[in-house]
């Protein structure tokens, strides 16, 4: 950046969120996106990087507050990497992220919609997630307040700093998931530095305590899967026997060990310690069975909203065949297959697959059939002669969207609806201006499953001319 690198813009006005939450200023013909800020905020700022023609600016002070700028409830804020918003009171945040899917729709798609319904907000915007990663490190993220404290404690339980994946903040309480999760956790920690356990340091890929993840349902359950970085049973089943002794609650308790360069645990082998192995979810009449390295949607209670908004969309009667493509595990396919004649399942991952044949099986439900394989592939016309036509076409991709070869065999299937899930409105819009050859926009609804970050979900219902 030469001499802009550190450039001071003083009483600038920040104005709504755009790129990754940033709210944008605009000076000197530049468009710069400041961190941590909110709309109506009077600003001084000070460049900091540029990435092609973008410029990126951090707050110095905050001269006028805007309008809908709160305290932060989390005394991680600002050095965590996850919530993102907590500076934007929570009504505020659901006007920018309609705003934001509106903006993708009319600015980058050229979308025109026949009706855009307003975001589904979250009754609980805190403690909100059924699952939680923690990273157990000896090399703690220190703060300013603690860089000259030799007696600073290193070992850390907590998430990895944005940016910095070797430094991990220590994490005293987290608002994201149930509070009994930081109780598990912090035991957990605190057992490991009194027994002076080794706690995992990710440059030399060595240490006992590596990771833990946490899930929990609506119906009380809880699972617990700690994987450590050696393999020392005994150590292992010590700590596992004390958990246990303090939360009888955990319905299931499993580990593995991980001496990959890696964190994924899809390629771990894993041994069930405690219960089933598994954890239940309900989402309306539906069980779902929830496995370690299961896929589920988040936020439980979102997670049946959004899919009350599908079915809604559907309009189902009973008699359609429907195709789910990126299907995952299931959900949405077994929690419309009752209100349809047939649903066929499309998803790339094996495992995934094999959970959602399961939970058909202990929801005897019959009438879905799943197939494996790269949807490319998979969704061809041989499909189609197969299994025969959709009427209707659920369609939920990763961010990146539909490869564009997917979007041609859509519209050669010509089912009379679609119904189009997203969590990134701009592929969303890149998508539908391609199927609006033979489509049109009835409606659209975002639904909240991330309250306190930029991250929205948005349905949209596609009609065939």
């Amino acid at each position: 950046m030469g001499k802009l690198f550190g450039k001071v813009y003083e009483n600038v006005t920040a104005e709504g969120a755009g790129f990754e939450g940033y709210c944008v200023v605009k000076t000197d013909e530049k468009t710069i996106f400041v961190k941590y800020s909110t709309p109506g905020d009077v600003l001084n700022i000070r460049l900091i990087s540029k990435k092609n023609k973008v410029f990126f600016a951090e707050i110095i002070s905050v001269v006028i507050p805007g309008p809908n700028r709160t305290e932060p409830f989390c005394s991680h804020f600002g050095v965590c990497g996850g919530c993102k918003w907590q500076q934007l009171n929570y009504q505020a945040q659901l006007y920018c992220k309609n705003q934001l899917v509106y903006d993708s729709f009319t600015r980058l798609g050229k979308i025109v919609c026949k009706e855009w319904q307003p975001i589904i907000g979250a009754q609980n915007n805190k403690y909100y997630r059924n699952k939680t990663e923690y990273t157990f490190s000896n090399r703690r993220w220190l703060l300013n307040s603690e860089l000259n404290n030799e007696t600073v404690q290193q070992k850390a339980a907590g998430f990895h700093i944005s940016g910095r994946f070797d430094k991990v903040l220590d994490i005293d309480k987290c608002y994201l998931q149930d509070d009994f999760a930081n109780k598990i956790r912090l035991f957990i920690k605190n057992y490991g530095i009194e027994k002076n356990l080794s706690f995992y340091d990710i440059k030399e890929n060595k240490g006992f305590l590596r990771n833990i993840i946490i899930r929990n349902s609506t119906l009380a359950q809880w699972m617990i899967v700690l994987i450590t970085g050696e393999d020392n049973e005994t150590e292992t089943l010590k700590l596992l026997e004390e958990t246990e002794k303090k939360f009888p609650e955990i319905s299931t308790i499993i580990y593995g060990v991980n001496t990959k360069t890696n964190d994924t645990i899809y390629d771990t082998n894993l041994v069930v310690y405690k219960g089933k192995g598994y954890i239940e979810e309900k989402l309306d009449e539906i069980i779902y069975r929830i496995r370690p390295k299961s896929f589920f949607q988040t936020n439980s209670e979102q997670t049946l909203k959004l899919y009350q908004k599908i079915r809604e969309y559907a309009d189902l009667n009973g008699n359609e065949i429907v195709y789910d493509l990126y299907c995952g595990t299931g959900s949405i396919s077994l929690f419309i297959a009752r209100n349809c004649s047939r649903v066929y399942g499309i998803e790339s991952v094996p495992q995934a697959i094999e959970d959602a044949n399961e939970n058909a099986s202990e929801n005897k439900i019959s009438n879905v059939d799943f197939f494996t394989g790269d949807m490319r592939f998979v969704f061809s016309n041989d499909f189609l002669l197969k299994t025969g036509k959709p009427d209707i076409i659920i369609t939920d991709p990763p961010r990146a969207g539909m490869h564009p070869d997917v979007v041609s065999q859509i519209l050669k299937a010509e089912a009379t609806k679609i119904v189009y899930i997203s969590c990134n409105p701009s592929t969303q819009a890149r998508d539908i201006s391609m199927l609006s050859e033979k489509y049109e926009v009835m409606k659209t609804c975002p639904v909240d499953m991330f309250p306190h970050t930029h991250h929205v979900e948005n349905v949209t219902l596609l009609i065939k001319k």
